[in-house]
C-alpha cells in the first residue's frame, strides 16, 4: 500500500475517533438531523413559542427554518424544506401579507422570519413571487424603521432610542442577504453601522465583554447615566451578537471597505468568549462574568451560540484556527451538560433561559437578579435552533480536512447560459454554483465547501494561468446555437491547455448531456484525448414520474467512488466509449455510464449527463429511495482524493 492510501485510512479512522469521543459512542444519525427530527415531532403542523397555543409570526419561528435549512443543505432531505414552505405557507398569503404581523409595531424581532421567505424565493416553485412580496414588506419596516441619532435601529417602537444586541441578529443577517439578492449595495454600509456603534458604545473596556443594550437618551431606570449601558453582560445578548456577526459575513461584498472591520469586531470577541468559558464543563454561565456568584447557572442556548460562531468563524478563516478547540470543547460540554436522550428516540435540549428583556411590564431593571429569575425552559426554541447550526458546524469540522486547500474551478466559458435577476441583471445560470433554483449546482458545491474546498468559476477559455491553483476542474454541458446565440466550443488550444494542466496532476470532470442538449462534437475533441467519447445513444429517457426509468444500481461489490450510494438517478444520458488510458467504472446493461482515464499524474472523470444539480439532489422531486445527494458527496471526496494524489 502507497503512502497516501495509508495516511488517508489513517485520516478517516482519527476522525471516527474524534466523533466518538465527541458524542460518546458511535451514532446511526448526526446531532442536527436528531434534534431537527425531535423538533418536527414537537411541532408537526405548526411551531408553538414558550406557552403560546397559537402560531404566531414569531422570531424563534425565523430561528428554526433556517436551523432546519442548514440541515436541508447537509441532507438533501426534502421533507425540512417542505417543512419550511408549509411553515412560511400559514402565514403568507397570496398578495404578501403576513398573517399575525404588525408592521407598525416596528420591532425588530419580527424581521427574521423572513430569512426562510429568501430561502423559498430562490427555489424553483410556482407561488415563489409571494415570498418576494412579503419579504419587500420586513425591507420596508426597516427602512422606515426609528433609529437613534447616529442611526443604529430602536429594537422597538415601545422601547424609544435603544438599541438591543438581539437586534443586530433579528435585522441584519436578513438585510444583507436582501440587499445582496436584490441588488441594493449601498444598504451595506447601514449594516455595518449597526455593528459599530454596538462596539463603540456597548462594549466593555475592561473585559471586552459586550453589555445587553444601550439607551441613546440615557433615560431608562436599567441605563447607567453616563454610559447609557444595561448593568450585566447575559450570555444569550452575546450569543445573539456573535451569530449575527458571521450570519452577515456570508452575505457581506467580498470587496466592500466595512467587510475588514466586521471581521475585526468577531477576532476582538473570540478571544473574549474563551476567557469566559467555564474550564470545567466547557459551556458558559447565564451571567458571563460572574460564574461562581450564588444563584448562577451553565446556560444552553449562549453556549449553543458561542460555539456555533467560534466554529463557523474559525472554519472561514475569520479568526485563528485555535478557536476550533475552543469551539470543540464547547460542544462536548453541552452534549454532556444539556442534551438528553428520550425514551422515545428523540433527544432534548435541557437549561434554556426563556427570556432575557429590559423595561417593560412588568419593569425588568436589568440587575443580577432579574436575570437569574427567569424561568429556564427545556426544548426551548432559542436553544434548540442554535444547537442544531452548531452541531451542523462540528459535523462539518469533523471531515473538512478532505478538501482543505484544494480549489474546484466550475467552467463558466463553454457553459455560459444567462437570465435576469429581480433587479433586472443579467447573470449566469444552469450548472452554475450560485444556481439556487432546480437548475444549479449549489448544493454540489456546498458539499465541496463542507469538504473543506474553495469553489471557484472559471469564465473565460482554460489557459495555464487560470489553471494554475486549480485542483479539480469541471466543464459541463457546454452550450450548443440553441442555448447561446455566440457559444463558445472547445477549441484545438483549449485542449492543449487542458492536456497539459491534467498531465500535471489536474482532476479534469467532463459531464455532458444527451445528445439533444449538449454540443457533443467539441466536446468530444477533447474527450477523446483521455480515451473517452461521449455516444450518439440516448437512455433512460424517464417518462413523468416514473422515476425507476432512470435507476442506475452501483454494484454491491464495486465501491471505487460510491461509498454510501447503490441506488443512482440519472435521466437523459449520453452512454460512453472508451480506449485506453480509459476504462469503465460504472455499466448498466452493456452500456458505459461512468469512465476513469488516468493521464500522467492526473485523472479525467466523465458521465453523459449533469446529474448532480439542484433538482436531482434535495429530494423534492425525485422518489427518495435514490441516493442522489450521498453519491454526489461520495463522488465529491473521490475526486478531492485524486487531486491530493498530485
Amino acid at each position: 500500500m502507497n503512502y497516501l492510501s495509508t495516511h488517508t485510512i489513517k485520516l478517516t479512522f482519527l476522525t471516527l475517533l474524534g466523533l466518538i469521543a465527541t458524542t460518546g459512542f458511535a451514532q446511526q444519525k448526526p446531532w442536527s438531523t436528531q434534534m431537527a427530527d425531535s423538533f418536527i415531532s414537537w411541532n408537526k403542523d405548526s411551531i408553538l413559542v414558550g406557552e403560546a397555543k397559537r402560531s404566531n409570526w414569531n422570531y424563534e419561528q425565523g430561528l428554526m427554518l433556517k436551523a432546519l435549512e442548514r440541515v436541508f443543505y447537509r441532507t438533501g432531505e426534502g421533507k425540512y424544506f417542505e417543512y419550511i414552505r408549509k411553515d412560511a405557507d400559514q402565514f403568507v398569503k397570496a398578495d404578501g401579507s403576513i398573517r399575525t404581523y404588525d408592521f407598525n409595531s416596528f420591532n425588530l424581532d419580527n424581521i427574521p422570519s423572513g430569512r426562510p421567505l429568501l430561502t423559498l424565493y430562490q427555489q424553483t416553485q410556482p407561488d415563489k413571487e409571494k415570498y418576494k412580496k412579503a419579504a419587500d414588506l420586513l425591507w420596508k419596516q426597516l427602512s422606515e424603521q426609528p433609529k437613534i441619532k447616529e442611526g443604529g435601529y430602536w429594537h422597538k417602537k415601545r422601547y424609544p432610542e435603544q438599541m438591543w444586541l438581539d437586534g443586530l441578529f433579528m435585522a441584519e443577517p436578513f438585510s444583507a442577504e436582501y440587499s445582496l439578492l436584490f441588488n441594493h449595495p449601498e444598504h451595506f454600509d447601514d449594516i455595518a453601522k449597526q455593528f459599530e456603534l454596538i462596539e463603540k458604545y456597548a462594549v466593555d473596556e475592561k473585559t471586552g465583554l459586550v453589555y445587553h443594550a444601550y439607551d441613546d437618551a440615557k433615560e431608562q431606570k436599567w441605563a447607567d447615566k453616563k454610559t447609557g449601558r444595561s448593568p450585566h453582560f447575559w450570555g444569550r445578548a452575546i450569543g445573539w451578537y456573535a451569530m449575527a456577526l458571521v450570519e452577515v459575513l456570508d452575505y457581506f461584498p467580498k470587496d466592500h471597505p466595512k467587510r475588514p472591520e466586521l471581521i475585526k469586531y468577531l477576532q476582538r470577541l473570540a478571544p473574549v468568549l474563551a476567557k469566559y468559558q467555564d474550564k470545567n464543563s466547557g459551556v458558559w454561565y447565564q451571567i458571563m462574568d460572574q460564574g461562581t456568584r450564588k444563584g448562577n447557572y451553565l446556560e444552553a442556548s449562549a453556549s449553543c451560540m458561542f460555539v456555533y460562531a467560534l466554529a463557523k468563524g474559525s472554519r472561514l478563516g475569520y479568526i485563528p484556527a485555535t478557536y476550533a478547540t475552543v469551539a470543540k470543547k464547547g460542544y462536548e460540554g453541552i452534549l454532556k451538560t444539556f442534551v438528553e436522550k428520550e425514551k422515545d428516540g428523540t433527544i432534548s435540549l435541557n437549561k434554556t433561559v426563556s427570556v432575557g428583556g429590559l423595561g417593560g411590564t412588568p419593569y425588568r431593571d436589568g440587575s443580577y437578579e432579574y436575570y437569574l429569575s427567569e424561568p429556564i425552559r427545556k426544548n426551548d426554541l432559542k436553544g434548540v435552533g442554535p444547537f442544531i447550526m452548531a452541531s451542523v458546524e462540528m459535523e462539518i469540522a469533523s471531515e473538512n480536512a478532505v478538501g482543505k486547500g484544494k480549489k474546484v474551478a466550475l467552467d463558466y466559458f463553454f457553459n455560459k447560459e444567462v437570465r435576469k435577476t429581480a433587479a433586472g441583471q443579467e447573470e449566469p445560470f444552469h450548472y452554475t454554483w450560485e444556481d439556487r433554483q432546480h437548475s444549479g449546482y449549489w448544493l454540489w458545491g456546498s458539499i465541496y465547501r463542507e469538504l473543506g474546498a474553495q469553489t471557484v468559476s472559471i469564465p473565460s477559455a482554460p489557459t495555464a494561468e487560470n489553471l494554475k491553483g486549480i485542483d479539480v476542474y469541471i466543464i459541463v454541458d457546454p452550450d450548443t446555437k440553441k442555448e447561446s446565440p455566440n457559444p463558445n466550443f472547445v477549441q484545438p488550444k483549449d485542449i492543449t491547455e487542458i492536456e497539459k494542466w491534467v498531465k500535471a496532476g489536474g482532476v479534469l470532470v467532463l459531464m455532458a448531456n444527451d445528445t439533444a442538449n449538449c454540443e457533443i462534437p467539441h466536446f468530444n475533441e477533447l474527450a477523446k484525448v483521455f480515451g473517452i467519447q461521449f455516444t450518439n445513444k440516448n437512455r433512460n429517457m424517464v417518462q413523468g414520474l416514473q422515476f425507476e426509468q432512470g435507476r442506475i444500481d452501483v454494484p454491491a461489490n464495486d465501491k471505487t467512488i460510491f461509498k454510501n450510494a447503490s441506488k443512482l438517478y440519472i435521466k437523459e444520458l449520453s452512454p460512453i466509449a472508451v480506449t485506453p488510458p480509459a476504462k469503465s467504472i460504472l455499466t448498466d446493461h452493456g452500456d458505459i455510464i461512468m469512465a476513469v482515464s488516468k493521464y500522467g499524474k492526473g485523472t479525467v472523470y466523465a458521465l453523459g449527463d449533469p446529474w448532480i444539480y439542484n433538482e436531482y439532489l434535495d429530494g423534492r422531486r425525485i422518489d427518495n429511495s435514490f441516493e442522489n445527494f450521498a453519491a454526489a458527496k461520495d463522488l465529491s471526496i473521490w475526486l478531492l482524493q485524486q487531486a491530493a494524489k498530485k
